[in-house]
């Protein structure tokens, strides 16, 4: 039992040593799965860069996508996006984010899936729900 746990540790130490760019080899899901939340990180990265916030909640839950204080989801993102679009680094906080997509490791379990970025993509875990027959992004 002590070599089983220390081949574990040993594993686990290594993973946490991997570069940036092997982190893809350690998604877990079908190829297609990983793919699908790849895609719907990068068009959700791409309405931002676009300043659509049409295009951005497009990809959000269905609860993230609700009227609040009389604003609808688009007019909200709107605000948002052209305030992060003024700032020159936020634009370019967002270009990275959208290069590191490509390689970032993608965890399916089920319904949820997460996507393995420094930054979060929407205020929280990156996480995606298979919902309405696509992955959409939770808050």
């Amino acid at each position: 039992m002590r070599a089983r746990r220390a081949a574990i540790l040993l594993a686990s130490s290594a993973s946490l040593l991997a570069p940036a760019s092997s982190l893809a080899a350690h998604s877990v899901g079908t190829p297609e799965q990983i793919a699908w939340v790849r895609r719907a990180a990068t068009n959700f990265v791409d309405a931002e860069l676009a300043g659509n916030g049409a295009g951005a909640c497009a990809i959000l839950n269905a609860p993230l996508r609700a009227t609040r204080d009389n604003r609808t989801c688009e007019q909200r993102w709107d605000a948002r996006l052209k305030r992060m679009l003024a700032n020159p680094s936020e634009r370019s906080l967002l270009r990275a984010e959208r290069h590191a997509i490509a390689n970032a490791p993608v965890l399916v379990h089920g319904r949820i899936a997460s996507l393995g970025l420094r930054r979060a993509l929407l205020g929280g875990p990156n996480r995606f729900l298979w919902t309405e027959m696509c992955w959409m992004l939770e808050g």
